[in-house]
């Protein structure tokens, strides 16, 4: 879907999901409550647990927003499986979003989104790369439901 989402369109659940929830899903969940609030329940989970990237919690906090108190968890570890929305952010994640939602009536949207763990090099080139897919992230999240009011 393209374009803003009108307000009595807003999800009252998202969920964002990617690899190891340790780098996109917890950002975009991070962007979604920081622009947002409480509009709608925001969650993420990972195909696969993994361990918070430290970089995340640093291009957060230069919004203002603290993920340090993210704790990663995967499909399974999610204690609750009522979604509007479940927005995969790696192929991985796609795949186990629509196992998920075959027995719910649940819209999976993919945003094929850049892995910056890949990115080598000095610190402020791997920083910039996280950056990167933060800024994607929040202009995307924009593009979907709309400014933040």
């Amino acid at each position: 879907m393209e374009g803003n989402v009108f307000p009595e369109e807003f999800p009252d659940a998202v969920l964002f999901s990617c690899t190891l929830n340790s780098v996109r899903s917890p950002m975009a969940e991070g962007l979604m409550k920081h622009l947002y609030g409480t509009r709608a329940y925001v969650d993420s989970a990972g195909a696969r647990e993994g361990v918070l990237d430290g970089f995340v919690i640093a291009v957060m906090a230069e919004m203002g927003i603290d993920m340090s108190g993210h704790n990663p968890k995967s499909f399974e570890d999610l204690t609750d499986n009522y979604f509007d929305v479940i927005i995969a952010l790696s192929p991985e994640a796609q795949h186990h979003a629509v196992e998920l939602t075959r027995t719910l009536a649940c819209e999976v949207e993919f945003w094929n989104t850049f892995d910056p763990t890949i990115v080598e090099g000095s610190r402020e080139e791997r920083l910039d790369a996280y950056r990167m897919v933060r800024d994607y992230l929040k202009k995307k999240l924009i593009q979907r439901f709309g400014e933040p009011e």
